[in-house]
């Protein structure tokens, strides 16, 4: 008996996502989304060519007119406002089916008449809702973008929540953005949780004397929080990440402090593979980079809030399952300084830790979106019937 045939392979697929131009956890649910459709074009604002997996590149890239604009592949935030206009302009006519992966302006794509949208939500437009004054409203805002924004992201909310009727089915990456969903666009989303490839790290590398933070440096990730706790107890840390916060944070850092830059996908596994934990400060949507570090063995000290509960067993929380992180419960340098404290890496047991990662591996991922996909391709078949 042969394979069976991918899902919606006799459809014609556009598969959406914001733009192109690193690996991050949203990418590597693309990644993902490509494998299952090997035949759907893809659509996306800006991408910058070798920043992402060959079979994301593999695929048909159709860019916008923001691609065009100055400056746009090494730093594209500052044409937000153009946006929509730019995902509205793509020309989905020909398409059946329209998945958009969205944490910015993806969703809001335009289906043709009688084709489906199924939006995978990695959250809805966190500059907007969630995290307004951690991107524009804080000390280190230009004067002017402090003057403009406010109207700038009342018009991207009236565009934001206008373009929700165009979305047939939402799916979230986890339960803490389905709560989001429901209270921002008043629609129900089906959680299937984000993955993590776990075949891509090792639990078994020999532990060194080091702390890791790995992140986008943005302001809404607190990353000032581990490295001034680093720096107030003398121990190691290496950052790594590239950002708009980096110069910030490099003078805030001590001398124990190394900031990495962007590394590769093994130095990256490397680097999990040997911290004595993960410091994770952030408020995250559902945050794969913890998932990384359980399937490393590596264990994580966190915020207590967002999806990091959903993946994260807390040393506190552990009666019944195994621990593979602790939490702290206020977001500033003291309780993350005691939290570092209170860590001892010999309560953790690394085969654990990866077994707890495992129940978000990829192939489970891929098995639930595949069998949405397969409803959705009923539904439309249903439809033409």
């Amino acid at each position: 008996m042969g394979e069976a045939s991918p899902p919606l392979a006799g459809k014609r697929v556009a598969v959406v996502h914001d733009w192109l131009t690193g690996m991050r956890g949203g990418e590597w649910c693309l990644d993902a989304f490509c494998e299952l459709l090997p035949h759907a074009d893809l659509f996306t604002l800006v991408h910058v060519p070798g920043r992402v997996t060959k079979r994301i590149e593999s695929h048909r890239i159709v860019t916008s007119f923001v691609q065009r604009l100055p400056g746009a592949g090494r730093r594209h935030q500052p044409y937000l406002p153009l946006f929509p206009r730019a995902v509205e302009r793509f020309d989905l006519s020909r398409y059946d089916f329209v998945l958009s992966s969205s944490h910015c302006v993806a969703k809001g794509a335009i289906p043709a008449p009688g084709a489906r949208h199924v939006c995978y939500c990695h959250t809805p437009m966190r500059y907007i809702w969630e995290f307004y004054d951690d991107y524009f409203n804080n000390p280190r805002t230009g004067p002017i973008t402090r003057a403009v924004m406010p109207r700038v992201a009342r018009a991207l909310r009236r565009w934001d929540l206008r373009t929700v009727p165009r979305v047939h089915r939402f799916v979230a990456n986890s339960s803490n953005v389905a709560e989001r969903i429901e209270r921002i666009y008043g629609r129900e989303a089906e959680v299937i949780h984000a993955p993590v490839d776990i075949g891509r790290f090792r639990c078994d590398l020999e532990r060194e004397d080091f702390f890791l933070v790995l992140s986008a440096l943005v302001p809404y990730k607190r990353l000032d929080l581990p490295i001034r706790a680093c720096e107030r107890l003398g121990v190691p840390l290496v950052v790594v990440g590239r950002g708009p916060e980096r110069a910030r944070l490099e003078e805030i850092a001590g001398p124990k402090a190394r900031f990495a830059g962007w590394v590769s996908e093994e130095e990256r596994a490397g680097l999990l593979g040997r911290a004595r934990a993960l410091l994770f400060p952030g408020v995250e949507d559902f945050g794969i980079v913890p998932l990384e570090a359980m399937a490393s063995g590596c264990p994580v000290i966190a915020y207590r809030a967002g999806g990091v509960l959903e993946t994260v067993v807390g040393e506190e929380d552990s009666k019944e399952r195994p621990p593979t992180g602790l939490f702290f419960d206020a977001q500033d340098e003291d309780s993350i300084e005691e939290a570092i404290r209170r860590f001892h890496p010999e309560r953790f047991d690394p085969r654990l830790l990866r077994a707890r990662a495992a129940l978000f591996d990829r192939p489970l991922f891929l098995g639930r979106i595949g069998e949405l996909l397969r409803r959705e391709e009923a539904i439309l078949e249903g439809n033409a019937g």
